[in-house]
């Protein structure tokens, strides 16, 4: 029977700034929390390593204020990072799907795991719960991401732990999973983004109640990703109907792209992609198409004017300049 991992890590990074990190490592994880639930959600056990860092040894100064640690307590009880993975794989055991608050955690984690040449043993696609994501279902509003803190007063969770430290953010973390209606909200598993495919025939699509998701493959340009069929095309997450595109695909910022299509059975379906830059420096998307009304309709055709008035105005200085 399917457990649920839910954990969490505090990292450490350059005291020097960014520009000092190693490349596809910018956070060295120093500590490791996670509880176990069962298929009824209920906790069953829970885990916590510290670990000594070996990458960057001088312990930031915004991670020791808010984790309250110190190099010297990482030092002298935490262990390496390669013995405390390798007990926490074990611990998590056969049939188990992961949780987080938030999406960084397990990106993270295979990021140090590759570093230090340690096999992941994860599925790919891996999928898992954003239980951050999911609260934000269970407002409704799921552009909002509310702090652990902060859902954690909402909805009346006694708070006998402290937070940012990794096993009892984990702690809250499935207590608010306790606290939502998990049945109705467990077809919106989300993917982790650290492994994309690579091939066409690895190219993920999921659907889902009110939206629908399509992981191309990886393009070694945007211009590529761009010129790609299945990228470009539209399509009714209900019916499966190619769509006509009312409004073209375009873009304001190089990152975020609309369009907008009508459904005669459905009505309008707008789709959105995001560009995203994989491991290796190449480009996927991830397209999102789901179901709109006609306010949502209009915040397309809206974007789009922004675009041709930003337009207008970078021609007019290009005049004013050349004159």
């Amino acid at each position: 029977m399917k457990n649920y991992i839910i954990f969490d890590l505090e990292w450490n990074q350059s005291s020097e700034g960014k520009e000092n990190s190693i490349e596809h490592m910018p956070f060295e994880i120093i500590e490791l929390g996670a509880v176990k639930m069962d298929a009824n959600l209920q906790m069953v056990s829970e885990f916590h390593r510290l670990i000594a860092p070996q990458v960057y040894t001088e312990l930031h100064y915004k991670i020791s204020e808010v984790t309250h640690m110190d190099m010297l307590e990482l030092r002298r009880k935490g262990g390496l990072f390669t013995e405390v993975i390798r007990e926490f794989v074990e611990w998590c055991g056969e049939d188990y799907m992961f949780c987080t608050w938030g999406s960084m955690d397990l990106t993270e984690l295979q990021r140090n795991m590759e570093y230090y040449h340690i096999e992941i043993p994860f599925a790919r696609p891996l999928y898992y719960y954003d239980v951050q994501k999911l609260y934000a279902l269970v407002r409704g509003n799921i552009r909002e991401k509310t702090s652990l803190d902060k859902a954690v007063e909402e909805l009346a969770i006694q708070q006998d732990r402290p937070f940012h430290r990794a096993l009892d953010d984990a702690f809250y973390t499935g207590k608010v999973l306790q606290h939502m209606d998990f049945r109705v909200w467990e077809p919106y598993v989300s993917m982790d983004y650290y492994w994309v495919p690579g091939r066409k025939e690895e190219e993920i699509y999921l659907e889902f109640p009110t939206y629908s998701k399509y992981v191309s493959r990886t393009f070694p340009d945007k211009e590529a990703a761009l010129r790609d069929k299945t990228v470009n095309d539209l399509v009714c997450h209900k019916c499966r109907r190619m769509l006509r595109k009312k409004v073209r695909w375009f873009s304001l910022n190089q990152r975020l792209y609309f369009s907008l299509g009508v459904c005669p059975q459905h009505g309008y379906v707008r789709g959105k992609i995001r560009m995203k830059k994989a491991e290796n420096g190449e480009f996927y998307v991830v397209k999102t198409m789901r179901l709109v009304d006609e306010e949502g309709a209009e915040g397309v055709f809206l974007k789009r004017e922004e675009l041709r008035e930003k337009r207008h105005i970078r021609s007019d200085i290009k005049k004013v300049k050349k004159k």
